[in-house]
């Protein structure tokens, strides 16, 4: 991985403004998991392990944003079940993450995006009855949640499989995942800094970026609150399917 300049491609920043942009109102509460479009779309001009650590910064930058909007509204054990489970899926990221190259990552990172796609617009509504927080699905979806997101930021998906079946109201829910994936996403910091992710190069792209996150941030809990975000979700879901393919296929063909 290069690293010690800025990256200058302008190809990057045609597919970071946007994916910044889009992580961040998602992050507002606005476009559910789609936080996770970062770095799949940032891989199409860079390799995925500098996107996730240019998105890391941002992404902590964020989170500080929607600690401050929903601090009021979030729920207390469901953020204990999943921040131990996911510290323990952190670890085991730090442990293995040289054993993935650059094909295996882009592999896992579309795949991870295609499939929560697919979910997406296969998933029936959901069942009158509803689940209680627990700590044994909360550890395990949780571990799984700090793996897919130290690789990739891709915590979304396994979060959402034990969140969502407690049908909480939308802003409980919200709140419960920023708290999360704030506790998750900084808890990072340390083994990305230890594995050599944080070139000066990769922290001055990040600053540069940065500025989008406070906008992106706000403008999502304004949404959140005024518009259904039907049509939204339904252009960004096929975005990241776009983009999950191309990676798949660019990981693949490295293979063959």
């Amino acid at each position: 991985m290069s690293g010690f300049g800025l990256v200058s491609d302008p190809i990057f920043y045609i597919a970071a403004v946007p994916a910044v942009l889009l992580a961040a109102i998602s992050k507002g509460g606005f476009g559910g998991g789609l936080a996770m479009l970062g770095v799949p779309m940032m891989s199409l001009a860079i390799s995925a392990p500098q996107a996730a650590a240019i998105m890391l910064p941002i992404l902590c930058l964020m989170d500080l944003v929607g600690v401050w909007a929903y601090r009021h509204t979030w729920h207390r054990a469901n953020f204990a079940y999943l921040a131990l489970g996911a510290a323990v899926g952190i670890a085991f990221g730090t442990a293995t993450f040289h054993w993935f190259n650059e094909s295996a990552i882009r592999l896992l990172v579309g795949g991870v995006a295609v499939v929560f796609t697919i979910d997406y617009w296969l998933r029936k509504p959901v069942a009158s009855q509803t689940t209680e927080p627990d700590i044994r699905r909360g550890g395990f979806w949780g571990t799984l949640a700090g793996f897919t997101s130290f690789l990739a930021h891709a915590g979304a998906p396994p979060a959402n499989a034990y969140l969502l079946p407690q049908r909480m109201d939308k802003t409980l829910f919200v709140g419960t995942s920023v708290m999360t994936f704030t506790a998750i996403n900084y808890m990072k910091l340390i083994p990305y800094w230890w594995l050599g992710l944080f070139p000066v190069g990769n922290l001055a792209t990040a600053a540069v970026l940065a500025p989008l996150a406070p906008i992106g941030v706000w403008l999502g809990v304004w949404l959140q609150k005024r518009i259904s975000p039907g049509w939204f979700y339904r252009l960004c879901y096929l975005f990241l399917f776009a983009a999950g393919l191309k990676l798949l296929y660019d990981g693949g063909a490295a293979l063959l």
